[in-house]
This record gives C-alpha cells, structure tokens and sequence, in this order.
C-alpha cells in the first residue's frame, strides 16, 4: 500500500514533540548555537551524520556479546536481531546523508570548512565515544536516548518541507537519492517527497528505539 507522504508530514506537525529529557535538550542546544535555529541543509546534513552513530555502537555491543563466552541461544537470538536491525538503520540513515548531501550539490550550497568539516567530525568522534560508553552501560537508557533524537529529527524534516515550499517542484537530479520507494513508480518525483520520506524513516527509527526500551505505549502509529 502505497504511503500517504504529505498526510504523514501532516500527522508529524500536528503531534507535540516527545518530552525530552536533560541530555538531549543539550544536544540539540548545541546543534542551535553551532548552525542557528533556523534549518537548513547544512544543519540538515549535521543531524544526519550524527543520526548512524548510536546504531553502530549497539552493532559493537552485540558483537561484544556474541564473543564474549557462548550465549545461549536466546541471548545469541536477541544480538542477532538487534544486528540486523541496527545494520538495516545505519544504511537507512547513510541514505538521508547522501539525500541532504545531494540537495546541496544541486542547489550550489557551500559552507566553510569549519562548520562543514571540522565541527561534524570532531562532534561525531564525541558521540561515538559517548554512545558506545551508553550502550554497554545501559542499553535501554541508549534506546530512550535515541527515540527522543529520532523524534527531534523527524520534526525537524518535516518542518523543513513545509518552510522549504519551493522543493515540491524541484526535480531530483541524483540517481543515488532514488530508492524503490518513491510515490511515482518507486522514484521520487520531488525533493520534498524524499525529505517527507526521511522524515517518515526517522519516525519508524523512534517506534522501534520506544518498543525496545519498554515504552511501546509512546509509539506513533
């Protein structure tokens, strides 16, 4: 069945952001002073190079728990799920990157080496560090985390469409941002439907980080 994606960029609107917590209202503090309040793709390309990070800390953590000794099999069952489910996210989140990566390419947006460069990658070095820390201490505490991230990014895509109106007539000129999924025969007509479609992954990423912290309550149909 086909997805509604401006009913689902609606839906995202319409519902108040999570309740976050000290730490991720920090976070995203510091992603306000470092790029504004304002989004744009440079900020846009900020959350999404730290959006994989957590997901390849919880792919270590398994693989730690698989070598360590020999795990019986419903504890070797439950690595090798959240393997595969932190594998399927982290090329999820690699395809928003290489979206946003792409949009910027078409539209000539350039920022300096400083804030394009430098302070992703030395914010990526911390966070890796600090969510590898996260998982092998709390794991659920790692998933709550994540679930209060993937909302903020869901909302802030999903604003983005709607302050960026221009994008439902732009064309995607990248063959790397097309994935199967589109609404037009599994192609996407405009860069608002792939930014919709981002924004709609990062909603699937929090309901899964809410199931497995023990809030499926909170999840988002």
């Amino acid at each position: 069945m086909a997805v509604d994606l401006r009913k689902e960029q609606e839906a995202t609107l319409a519902r108040p952001r999570a309740a976050y917590g000290m730490l991720a209202r920090l976070m995203f503090l510091s992603m306000d002073i470092f790029y504004g309040r304002k989004l744009t793709l440079p900020k846009m390309k900020f959350l999404e190079t730290l959006a994989r990070i957590p997901y390849q800390a919880w792919e270590i953590r398994q693989y730690w728990r698989l070598g360590s000794g020999s795990p019986d099999a419903a504890r070797r069952g439950e690595a090798e799920e959240v393997l595969s489910w932190s594998r399927e996210a982290q090329d999820n989140e690699y395809w928003h990157l290489v979206a946003v990566t792409e949009k910027m390419k078409q539209d000539g947006v350039r920022a300096s080496w400083l804030w394009f460069r430098a302070v992703p990658w030395f914010a990526a070095q911390g966070y890796a560090v600090f969510s590898r820390r996260l998982a092998f201490v709390s794991i659920r505490s790692a998933w709550k985390l994540n679930a209060q991230f993937e909302d903020h990014a869901e909302h802030c895509i999903m604003q983005f469409v709607r302050d960026n109106p221009q994008m439902e007539n732009e064309p995607v000129e990248s063959e790397a941002v097309h994935d199967g999924r589109g609404p037009d025969g599994g192609r996407y007509p405009s860069w608002a439907d792939v930014f919709r479609r981002a924004g709609l992954d990062e909603r699937e990423h929090m309901n899964e980080s809410l199931r497995r912290c023990g809030l499926a309550d909170k999840v988002v149909p």
